[in-house]
């Protein structure tokens, strides 16, 4: 039997032994875009659902059966529940509502609600899709519904609230929500609320809130079902996990075998057509632990909600093959094409696939997911299912006799989302997609014959990337790195414009869900000028293209170009005048720095930068009461940060007219910089550091906005400001890092490895920058690493999975950059 060769990084286990992370706090699986994104959420690879970066169940089961005894190594079954009460998503119910206060007791069985209006669920301000429009501040809703069986396992509440949300069942209150949840969710309901339930008639009583933006309010109950009683099936023990820039690596013991099982998402960011491909590995390596031969098979299980938004939606698969590959594939029924817009959505078009070459001798079917378990257990690989609800993709790899020299075999995941973004109401193809490559086989076909020749690469570069961060920034600071580095790339989408240009989409994942948000460009931006600039730019050409086409009509930089994946033009409620324009500026000129100090970009976009900077001279030094990137605490006048971010932007723009040969543009604008850094530093000194807001001494805030005048030499700002800023803060720090500023304990950590690089000492770096790695080890919030939490109990606050940890690369930029 053909076998691939093993890699030269896999063959180095002193290499995986002494790099790079060892925990995180959710794991990286799968990394390839915000929809192709699927994660472990434990330590431990068995002891829960795999899942969507947004916390969705997105299941891949791992089982190993070792001479017939069968070991679970990944995942869990997802659970599946039964309706007791139908949610509109299933069937549309009518019930009453009113949107004025009704007073007291209003949520009780025998309230009078006649004088309500009656309408249909779901409540909604989003016209397409609510049966029922609610455009002001409160709806009260009250459903009556009869239930005649009370034998339940787990019940739990189905809501969808946007925003605030309080439910009563017969008058008591069985839950209270804040915020909004996207879509609907289950809650667990306690044997309290359920025995609130009788045979009979019964009334659910909703009361929600829109604090703004969208609103929505749906309920319902549903049972969660016993699971399938697998009396055999036992779990093997994980011995170890390892983390490196693209791949995650777990080794277990099975009986008398143990399994070596590596994810590998294999983004080179020096290869667009490598980084493109939605195809990830998961390798098998399979080894005798005892000095015998023993019987071994693999078995992994692709639940179907890895192609949908939502468990109801019906998926239909389909099983063949290719000239070099056994395929299952598996998508909506429905297939809404760009038809969902926001943050917490997954993607329901296109197809994903499990794919294996012929000479691994594989067998694939399609099962429902309570009888996918069984199956691997019977033997029985005949595809019973073709369409439904709970499908799931089985593929079995026998390995046959194993002994102690190990047996490697692999199989690909990937997905083909057919038009990823709108851009300007233009669909566009995939990045891969070109004349020679097509079809999503021919993207399998390839990924699988360069499997050894992509393995070897990822482990060269793991290694690199990792000795590179830890001479820049010590050893926590290579793992904090390692963490971030897939994080960073999958929040965004590689496409081409119309016009041929670069796009490198972002979504603002887990907070407002826009696409190509400046101020998440901003941050994330050391990383990719560090591996590859052109990235970079495809970050800024849709902005630039935005404005220059007069699209966006502002002096001003735009916020966003949309809600992913609708790139039609900013949806943010408000612009960030200042912080935005402020950013474009910085991020062209650390381009141009990137490519050498070749200013063709800059000259490209040399009227619209110049109209910002013009802006940033009139309305910069001492900003109005607007937003700047931290816009979670709110609007603030008089903001020194921002300001300082102005002075940086203005700055830029002379340097940039400087390496165009424009001498007396540039001396104009440098000495006007020069002048607002004076002016800066006498509004803002507050003695032993300068203050958050002007003239207010009382007040602090890290001035990570600075780092761009050390990166790049612009030499405004004396080394004296940055001094006495990093010695203030070393007296502010806290368990888990310096707090954002005075108003508040918690902290971004993006922002306190900026602040960190702008130390003078390597060890005032690392006392700063430190804490960070440690709130990532001992954070209780498992979810993938949070930017956004509580410096004093590592708590996450809000915000998960975002591209804004790329900028954890900038002391390792900052050192490259320095050497030039």
């Amino acid at each position: 039997m053909k076998r691939f060769p093993l890699v030269a990084g896999m063959m180095l286990a002193g290499l995986f032994a002494r790099a790079q992370a060892t925990k995180a706090p959710a794991y990286p699986l799968i990394t390839h875009n915000p929809y192709f994104s699927i994660w472990s959420f434990s330590d431990d690879l068995a002891e829960s659902t795999t899942r969507h970066w947004t916390g969705k169940d997105q299941s891949l089961l791992g089982l190993i059966k070792v001479d017939g005894t069968v070991y679970r190594f990944m995942g869990k079954e997802s659970a599946e529940y039964k309706t007791v009460l139908a949610a509109a998503n299933e069937t549309p119910y009518t019930c009453k509502y009113t949107e004025a206060d009704p007073g007291k007791d209003w949520a009780d069985a025998k309230f009078d609600d006649s004088a309500w209006k009656t309408g249909t669920a779901p409540f909604s301000n989003e016209k397409a899709a609510a049966k029922t429009l609610w455009t002001s501040r409160d709806i009260w809703v009250r459903r009556t519904f009869t239930i005649d069986e009370l034998n339940f396992n787990k019940l739990s509440l189905r809501l969808h609230h946007d925003d605030e949300a309080e439910v009563y069942l017969n008058g008591e209150k069985i839950n209270e929500q804040g915020g909004a949840n996207g879509d609907l969710q289950y809650f667990k309901l306690s044997d309290e609320a359920v025995s609130k339930l009788k045979k009979g008639e019964n009334v659910l009583a909703l009361h929600c809130t829109n604090t703004g933006g969208g609103a929505w309010l749906d309920a319902g109950l549903a049972d969660e079902l016993k699971p399938t009683d697998h009396a055999a099936l036992e779990t093997a023990k994980q011995t170890s996990v390892t983390l490196n820039a693209t791949q995650t690596t777990y080794t277990f013991t099975a009986g008398k075998a143990d399994l070596q099982l590596t994810f590998t998402s294999p983004l080179l960011m020096n290869d667009l057509s490598v980084l493109s491909r939605p195809v990830s590995y998961i390798s098998y390596k399979v080894k005798s632990n005892d000095g015998k031969s023993h019987d071994v098979k693999v078995y992994l299980g692709a639940s179907a909600d890895v192609a949908r938004n939502t468990p109801d939606q019906a998926v239909t698969t389909k099983q063949y093959t290719t000239g070099t590959l056994s395929v299952l594939k598996a998508g909506t029924v429905e297939q809404p094409l760009l038809q969902k817009k926001g943050d917490d959505v997954r993607i329901d078009w296109g197809y994903m696939y499990v794919a294996v070459p012929k000479t691994t001798n594989a067998q694939q079917y399609v099962s429902t997911s309570k009888q996918s378990v069984n199956s691997f257990f019977s033997g029985d690989t005949k595809s019973a299912e073709t369409e439904g609800k709970s499908l799931v993709l089985n593929t079995v790899i026998p390995f046959g006799k194993v002994g102690a020299a190990p047996v490697e075999k692999f199989l690909e995941l990937g997905y083909d989302d057919i038009n990823p973004v709108q851009y300007f109401h233009t669909n566009l193809k995939p990045w891969w997609q070109t004349a020679e490559t097509k079809t999503i086989e021919q993207v399998l076909a390839k990924a699988a014959v360069e499997y050894p020749a992509i393995l070897k690469k990822c482990a060269a570069f793991n290694t690199s990337m990792y000795k590179d961060a830890q001479a820049a920034g010590g050893t926590d600071y290579a793992k904090l790195c390692v963490l971030a580095y897939r994080q960073a790339i999958a929040a965004h989408i590689l496409v081409k414009s119309p016009q041929g240009e670069v796009l490198f989409l972002s979504k603002e994942n887990f907070s407002n869900g826009s696409i190509n948000t400046v101020d998440v460009t901003y941050p994330s931006a050391p990383l990719f000028l560090l591996y590859n600039p052109k990235l970079m730019e495809g970050m800024l050409n849709g902005i630039f293209y935005f404005s220059e086409s007069g699209k966006f009509a502002h002096d001003f930089a735009a916020h966003d170009l949309g809600t992913y994946p609708l790139a039609n033009g900013q949806t943010y409620g408000e612009g960030m005048p200042v912080e935005e324009s402020g950013n474009m500026l910085a991020l062209t000129a650390a381009i141009v720095k990137a490519n050498g100090n070749n200013p063709e970009y800059a000259k490209k976009h040399w009227k619209i930068l110049t109209t910002w900077t013009n802006y940033l001279a009139k309305e910069g030094l001492d900003p109005a009461n607007q937003l700047c990137t931290d816009d979670f605490a709110g609007h603030l006048a008089r903001n020194a940060n921002l300001s300082a971010k102005a002075i940086v932007g203005i700055g830029c723009y002379a340097h940039l007219a400087d390496l165009m040969g424009q001498k007396e543009v540039a001396a104009k604008y440098r000495a006007m910089a020069k002048e607002m850094v004076a002016k800066w530093m006498q509004m803002a000194d507050a003695g032993d550091h300068y203050s958050l807001v002007f003239d207010k001494k009382d007040t602090w805030s890290q001035k990570y906005n600075i780092i761009w005048d050390k990166i790049l030499k612009l030499d405004l700002f004396p080394q004296s400001v940055y001094d006495r800023e990093v010695k203030f803060y070393l007296t502010k720090q806290q368990k888990y890092g310096i707090p954002l500023d005075s108003r508040k304990t918690y902290t971004k950590s993006d922002w306190i490895i900026w602040t960190a690089t702008l130390a003078k000492d390597r060890s005032d770096f690392e006392a700063l920058a430190n804490p960070v790695y440690k709130y990532a080890m001992e954070t209780p919030t498992r979810v993938p690493m949070s930017d956004w939490y509580e410096t004093t109990n590592g708590k996450q606050v809000g915000f998960q999975a975002r591209s804004v940890v790329g900028g954890y690369f900038i002391k390792l930029l900052q050192q490259k950059w320095s050497v030039k």
